[in-house]
């Protein structure tokens, strides 16, 4: 056997060393991934622990973002909105059971009564930020409004079948409970231009004779953005279309400013 030369065996025994050691951390470094890993299991049957949140359980980027109930407040319109003879309500009007608790055949045109009654054009399920319910007093009319937030496909899916009503259901019988029969006529409400009144508005004037009472009511639907305003206006007579529009135009109004701050204080 040759051995090497006494000028090289310095040299070997470094290598020797050197590989003995590269070896030694390899195995550390396995042996901690393998700890660490049993350690994220957990116990048996549990999920792992990550420091990362899983995509799923991150907010949905298609979710909007929604009002505080201190912001949704502050949007609200108020009896000093609507002039002289307007004050907070004093109850439901009487008129709501008697006239408007009716249904009709056609899908459509029972949803809309439905809608009028609960004032839930997006459903029950869909819990509003904030509410304002207030009087006329002089002429008995009401008008309640409120501020959901939703998608804006959501919201501009109601519009759209706002819209389609006074082709759909410009007049249909309705029954009440009784079997009364209610006379209901449909017809588009002018409203603000798109400037002063949010990104998409509809709006409809529906008038509901009964036996001895004509019940008129206003209903309009804004979005702004992910939000959106409904309100009706209505009573035992026409209600005044200023009133409906000065109500439309300062709620929303007044809802794009809150949520520009909003962002601002973002």
């Amino acid at each position: 056997m040759q051995h090497a030369p006494a000028a090289a065996r310095p040299l070997l025994a470094a290598r020797a060393l050197l590989a003995s050691v590269v070896s030694a951390a390899l195995a550390l470094t396995v042996a901690a991934c393998s700890a660490g890993g049993r350690e994220a299991d957990g116990p048996a049957g549990t999920a792992p622990v990550t420091e990362a949140q899983s995509p799923a359980a991150l907010p949905s980027p298609t979710l909007p973002p929604v009002l505080t109930q201190a912001q949704a407040r502050a949007a609200l319109i108020t009896e000093a909105d609507l002039g002289e003879g307007w004050g907070p309500t004093r109850g439901a009007g009487t008129w709501r059971d008697e006239v408007l608790k009716a249904t009709a055949e056609e899908p459509d045109c029972r949803r809309l009564l439905d809608v009028l009654y609960t004032e839930e054009l997006f459903g029950a399920a869909t819990a509003p930020r904030a509410t304002a319910a207030l009087d006329d007093t002089a002429g008995g009319a009401q008008l309640h409004y409120r501020i959901t937030s939703h998608r804006a496909a959501d919201i501009d899916r109601a519009l759209t079948w706002l819209a389609a009503l006074p082709d759909r259901c410009g007049r249909f019988t309705a029954r009440a409970a009784g079997g009364a029969e209610r006379d209901v006529r449909v017809a588009e409400l002018t409203l603000p231009d798109a400037g002063d009144a949010g990104d998409a508005r509809e709006g409809l004037r529906v008038t509901v004779r009964a036996e001895d009472a004509v019940l008129t009511v206003d209903l309009v639907a804004v979005r702004v953005g992910d939000d959106a305003v409904t309100l009706t206006h209505g009573g035992l007579g026409a209600p005044a279309a200023d009133t409906t529009r000065a109500a439309t135009e300062t709620g929303t109004h007044r809802l794009t400013e809150v949520r520009r701050q909003g962002r601002a204080q973002v």
